[in-house]
């Protein structure tokens, strides 16, 4: 098993950044990529960026380039997810997630763990 622990979520202004991060422990090294989702209230869960485990290979969702950005620290066994010039609708929880799913997908099937999210909120 991989446990998966989001933190670094709150509120902020919008136009200011944010950076989350998530520590991943357990069968790690079971793990080839990892990824962001959000889900805003009423909505579904949407993906944000995913980043190979080994290497350095990237996906972000429309919405996030220019302003999101994924990295490790595998030595760590850390995810950060850096998001700047926050918007209102950036507002959700935001989950970790881990897949044994050879690929970099943002389909959130191909995930195997999750963490218990950490919530952001973007106020004007």
């Amino acid at each position: 098993q991989v446990q998966l622990v989001e933190s670094g979520g709150g509120l902020a202004q919008a136009g200011t950044s944010l950076n989350l991060s998530c520590v991943a422990s357990g069968f790690t090294f079971k793990i080839y990529s990892m990824g962001w989702f959000r889900q805003a209230p009423g909505k579904d869960r949407e993906f944000v960026a995913a980043i190979t485990w080994i290497g350095r290979s990237t996906k972000h969702a429309d919405f996030a380039k220019g302003r999101f950005t994924i990295s490790k620290d595998s030595a760590k066994n850390t995810l950060y997810l850096m998001m700047t010039n926050l918007e209102l609708d950036d507002t959700a929880v935001y989950y970790c997630a881990a897949s044994q799913t050879l690929g970099v997908s943002g389909d959130h099937r191909t995930f195997d763990y999750w963490g218990q999210g950490t919530q952001v909120t973007v106020s004007s």
